[in-house]
């Protein structure tokens, strides 16, 4: 049976949810049953709406990937959500677990990007390579442990797996992240970048929006000590 994940805001014109690990935002090969579908059915029956349902997506979060997932409820939402993404006038916030202290304890992280389309793979490349991007990124060591640190990343671009190469790049791969470095798979099958927090103008009422998840239960996020 498919459930619906937590819902953390909701009104007449957005959806938010936390996105578990195992959540698709959008259909694709595999042809698992996508979020954005799970979603309109759910509003379908809980408000008994005879049509189809809307469900626009502004953003994107890997599968791997927890934490909050905004959806467009109405064409007017998703052209305006569209906007402040475009414009970078949203600030989202994501919680990383790697096992190497990094270079520094707060930095800014500015990488060109290029995607393998076949390996669905992103490296830092030169900035004058076909297909590269400019990827930039802030963090800062939030938490230690005896084996981990949490890094809270601040995201300025919205590359292809932006996090994921970038901290790599500099010897912090995510735990769990195969792909990118990690020697080992998380029990979940996903892996330890946590969407935290996003902040916004709602696209419609004009009114300061702040939209927070907590990280899954079965990570080790809240082991973390704090400084």
């Amino acid at each position: 049976m498919v459930t619906v994940p937590e819902i953390l805001y909701e009104d007449n014109h957005l959806i938010a949810v936390n996105k578990r690990i195992s959540d698709i935002v959008q259909g694709d090969r595999t042809g698992d049953v996508s979020l954005d579908k799970i979603l309109k059915d759910f509003i379908r029956k809980r408000d008994s709406k005879p049509g189809n349902v809307f469900m626009g997506i502004p953003h994107r979060l890997d599968r791997p990937v927890s934490g909050v997932m905004v959806f467009a409820k109405t064409s007017k939402a998703l052209s305006r959500m569209n906007a402040l993404f475009r414009d970078k006038k949203t600030v989202k916030i994501y919680w990383a677990i790697v096992r190497n202290h990094p270079p520094e304890e707060a930095a800014t992280l500015v990488h060109y990007l290029r995607k393998n389309e076949k390996q669905n793979k992103s490296y830092p490349c030169s900035p004058d390579s076909p297909g590269a991007k400019e990827a930039s990124l802030s963090y800062r060591l939030a938490g230690a442990s005896e084996n981990y640190f949490l890094l809270e990343v601040e995201l300025h671009t919205g590359r292809h797996h932006q996090i994921r190469a970038q901290l790599a790049a500099i010897g912090c791969p995510i735990k769990g992240d195969l792909k990118y470095g990690f020697p080992r798979s998380n029990k979940s099958g996903g892996i330890s970048l946590h969407a935290r927090e996003i902040s916004f103008t709602h696209p419609v009422k004009g009114t300061p929006l702040q939209i927070v998840a907590k990280p899954p239960a079965d990570d080790i996020f809240g082991t973390f000590p704090r400084p």
